[in-house]
């Protein structure tokens, strides 16, 4: 048994786009299931998204903390956005992000892990990323708005983010998932055995 992903795609006889949002939008595909019936699916179509885990000289992960009005909640996350142009470089979003949130550029990029964060209802993919060798970004910093506005932010060690994911404690899936997967890179074959920062995306490719 191979053990990975594969690609693949059932027939859809009729589809319909009954909301259209500014960056996404909810579609409706009826598809044509394994014996032969035809099923209704309804699924958020969204850009794709990237986010960094920054990890500073003393172990530390660069957080943010933002006000998340679906879940009714301030969730401590590491910095992320949108893919905002089709077929945008994700290192080059990613170092965006960075910078705009945070006012931090990076000398040392790759990628953590890709992951679809919600594939039952939702085709958005997000690269994460870990940035090393971090220091402060040049010029003004990026004017913030909106739940922006209220961010807090701050360095946690790698082992509390740890803890508090398994406590409970923290529930942003970028953070989750970057964390873990930085835990366990460290214990498989290392930090500096990752993917490089341009490595192919096939769920949203781009041109490096």
């Amino acid at each position: 048994m191979e053990l990975q992903d594969t690609p693949e795609e059932w027939r859809v006889v009729a589809t319909t786009t009954p909301f259209q949002g500014n960056k996404t939008s909810v579609r409706t595909d009826d598809v044509v299931m394994p014996g032969g019936t035809v099923a209704r699916r309804d699924y958020q179509v969204h850009p794709g998204s990237v986010a960094v885990l920054a990890l500073d000289e003393e172990d530390r992960v660069l957080l943010l903390k933002q006000y998340r009005h679906p879940v009714r909640q301030k969730l401590w996350e590491i910095p992320a956005g949108l893919l905002d142009v089709p077929g945008e470089n994700p290192l080059h979003a990613a170092q965006r992000e960075l910078y705009e949130e945070a006012h931090v550029k990076a000398g040392d990029w790759r990628v953590l892990t890709d992951v679809y964060t919600t594939p039952g209802g939702c085709d958005e993919a997000v690269r994460i990323f870990l940035a090393r060798d971090l220091s402060e970004a040049e010029g003004e910093r990026f004017e913030v708005a909106e739940e922006e506005a209220d961010m807090e932010l701050a360095r946690v060690p790698v082992a509390d983010l740890v803890r508090g994911v398994l406590a409970g404690e923290l529930h942003n899936n970028c953070l989750v998932v970057g964390v873990l997967s930085l835990a366990a890179a460290r214990v498989g074959e290392g930090l500096d055995a990752l993917r490089p920062a341009e490595a192919p995306w096939p769920a949203r490719p781009f041109e490096a």
